[in-house]
């Protein structure tokens, strides 16, 4: 397929940048300063906040609410009805009931690191940082920063294990505790003394 792919009825604005090769499906909006990289998938009714960045190979799910200043890393999934929020102390109006405004709120976003997958219906509260091909749990709601390659699910969310870069959940390697191996690709995974997940290379 060449071209940009943008339905009649998604609202784009002419501020931000999209690219050739995204699609943007019906009745989505995307704001100003927005920036959607190569191949990326916005899909049904998504919103994209004004400045939001959006990494190539990123897929949006139907439905998804993305808040300025999420940034979105390559390759990331977002299933169907996430929020990204961007407001630690939500209120409608100020202390002596006038209006709130821009100027009286500084917005925080959500960071999702490259290969993340955010499942449907979750909730991610700002300012957090969801870590490379880490896995976010359907209907979970995560107030806290995700590590690297962490499985985690719940309200509030909690890590329930490790998964790999295809997706599936790692399980013990009989080489030692802090090693893992994915039962799909047999890659092995080790944990550091730091407590950090990394995939090992094997020639």
């Amino acid at each position: 397929m060449g071209g940009v792919l943008i339905e009649a009825t998604a609202d784009v604005s002419c501020e931000a940048v999209v690219s050739d090769s995204a699609r943007i499906w019906h009745l989505a909006q995307v704001r100003e300063r927005a920036v959607i990289s190569d191949h990326v998938v916005v899909g049904r009714g998504v919103y994209v906040g004004p400045g939001v960045v959006v990494g190539a190979g990123c897929k949006i799910q139907n439905g998804a609410q993305i808040y300025d200043p999420a940034v979105l890393e390559r390759g990331v999934f977002v299933g169907p009805g996430v929020i990204l929020t961007n407001d630690r102390n939500p209120r409608a109006v100020n202390p002596d009931l006038s209006p709130r405004s821009v100027a009286n709120w500084v917005a925080v976003g959500v960071h999702l690191r490259e290969g993340s997958s955010v499942g449907a219906g979750a909730v991610l509260v700002a300012p957090i940082t969801v870590g490379k091909w880490s896995m976010v749990a359907a209907g979970s709601v995560v107030t806290r920063d995700v590590p690297d390659y962490a499985l985690v699910a719940g309200n509030p969310a909690r890590q329930i294990g490790w998964v790999s870069r295809s997706g599936f959940r790692l399980i013990p390697d009989s080489e030692g505790p802090t090693r893992f191996l994915c039962p799909q690709t047999n890659e092995i995974y080790a944990v550091d003394g730091d407590g950090r997940m990394e995939r090992i290379c094997v020639d």
